[in-house]
């Protein structure tokens, strides 16, 4: 292997990614309606809080553009892009996640301060390993139902993830590796750490829970 060329290969597949990454379209969602997301709410520009500030409608709009911003970039770039390289495929999706979701999270188009990554996260892994985050879906959804409050379900539903995806390797199930599991628990460990605030305030009791009736409709 060509090791300048793996090097070239991977650092572009990682620049597109951070690029697709960086739209942050939860913000943009927030001009569309004629305010700054960032001084609403929780002053996050993910999902949840759009959600809470706009409306269910707008909350789902801005959850799938930030999934599909975390899957579109691991197709194309990683997988399709990576197997006309000297990256290849497996690398290539390795390069691509790890771009997008620090685009994400670290936007230069907003001083490099972003969402927590669990829409885009979630939408990245999709396209390397299907089967987790279906069950990190199901966690959260579970989480979700059981308490009312996403930071938690979105905490286990990250948790999930690794975890899932070791027993499908011990167990034989085919399409998951080990690189695969060490992203995911890079992944999770990120998710956890963005949500430092969140786990301090639910160690004190103190986390909203998200009724029915926090959101407009």
């Amino acid at each position: 292997m060509d090791m300048q060329s793996f090097l070239a290969s991977g650092i572009c597949i990682a620049l597109l990614s951070y690029l697709i990454g960086s739209i942050p379209f939860g913000y943009l969602i927030g001009r569309f309606n004629g305010l700054d997301i960032r001084r609403h709410g929780s002053r996050n520009i993910g999902a949840t809080n759009v959600r809470r500030v706009l409306g269910r409608d707008w909350g789902v709009v801005c959850f799938i553009l930030d999934f599909l911003k975390g899957l579109l970039p691991v197709i194309l770039f990683g997988q399709f892009l990576g197997a006309q390289t000297a990256v290849g495929v497996g690398w290539g999706e390795m390069f691509a996640v790890a771009g997008t979701i620090g685009g994400h999270i670290f936007p230069f188009t907003l001083n490099f301060k972003g969402g927590k990554g669990v829409a885009t996260s979630l939408g990245a892994i999709l396209a390397v390993a299907f089967w987790p985050v279906l069950i990190g879906a199901v966690v959260w959804y579970i989480t979700f139902l059981k308490t009312r409050i996403v930071s938690l379900a979105s905490i286990m539903a990250a948790i999930s993830l690794p975890v899932a995806a070791t027993f499908m390797l011990a167990l034989g199930m085919g399409g998951i590796h080990g690189t695969n599991i060490i992203l995911m628990a890079i992944i999770a460990a990120l998710i956890i750490v963005r949500h430092k605030d969140n786990i301090i305030r639910l160690r004190n009791g103190q986390e909203n829970k998200f009724s029915k009736q926090s959101a407009k409709s």
